[in-house]
């Protein structure tokens, strides 16, 4: 939610530099999600330069951290004349096939799933809130402040709808696809926390690095799936060198935007 960027001060310390804006993801936050619609990443990158272009926005870099990088890495492979680069923070970029995320993908079915989402889902929730904060956080120390803040929020039925069916997405994303990043033509930074515990962050993020050329890897020691929250001033270092890089490629290809661009920021809580 786009609430996570504002506690963890990363929105108002880019703001001192550039225009941002904070997406809700569809299904989370404030924002709902149809049931009309996959909203799959590259659906959901779509609509975020959709919202972009409504705003005048013609160019843009994207802050996505864990599913979130996966829209932020659509949105340069769709729409890479408008996105000036991305930064990707803790993102799953080669998810193997997982019984974990099969058992979380459940609650999305219809009928017995929606029951469930509806009863019991939210009480575990609320009642592993505590657990699930110390697991994402570690080795770094729980942002209280954010904490608090999700735990309403995340143990909606409406959000845990999208929770849920974004693992089944990328369980389908690992069944069924390869994945590959070689067309990524866009300047790249990559964060990981060396301590993540929900994957192997770290791994994910180095061989990213290796096949998307020129791209930029900082591993954060210390900090685990929420690196943002944990390491703001490394995310803003990364969005500055980001942002340098697409204004050195401006200077030598003569190219001037119609407009400047911000960082649009696909966000996800609770480390989904």
């Amino acid at each position: 939610m786009a609430q996570d960027f504002k506690s963890s001060g990363i929105f108002d310390q880019a703001a001192k530099t550039y225009r941002v804006l904070a997406f809700d993801r569809p299904g989370f936050g404030r924002s709902t999600r149809s049931r009309g619609r996959r909203w799959s990443a590259r659906d959901q990158a779509d609509l975020i330069h959709a919202a972009a272009g409504r705003l005048g926005i013609e160019n843009y870099i994207v802050l996505g951290h864990s599913w979130g990088a996966w829209v932020a890495l659509e949105l340069a492979r769709r729409h890479s004349p408008w996105v000036a680069g991305v930064v990707l923070v803790s993102g799953y970029y080669y998810p193997p096939p997982r019984l974990d995320l099969a058992l979380a993908a459940l609650p999305a079915l219809p009928v017995v799933g929606t029951a469930f989402r509806h009863t019991l889902l939210p009480l575990l929730v609320r009642l592993a809130w505590p657990w699930t904060m110390q697991k994402i956080f570690h080795p770094a120390d729980v942002a209280v402040d954010f904490a608090v803040l999700a735990k309403d929020v995340a143990s909606r039925p409406s959000q845990l709808r999208a929770v849920c069916l974004e693992s089944a997405s990328m369980l389908t994303a690992a069944l069924l696809t390869k994945a590959s990043y070689t067309d990524i033509a866009v300047p790249t930074g990559i964060l990981a926390g060396s301590g993540d515990r929900l994957f192997d962050a770290e791994g994910e993020a180095r061989r990213l690095h290796a096949e998307v050329g020129g791209s930029l890897l900082d591993v954060v020691e210390g900090a685990g799936h929420m690196v943002h929250q944990s390491a703001p001033e490394a995310v803003i270092a990364m969005v500055d060198a980001i942002a340098g890089r697409h204004s050195s490629s401006k200077e030598t290809s003569g190219y001037e935007p119609a407009s400047s661009g911000g960082a649009a920021s696909p966000d996800v809580p609770g480390g989904r």
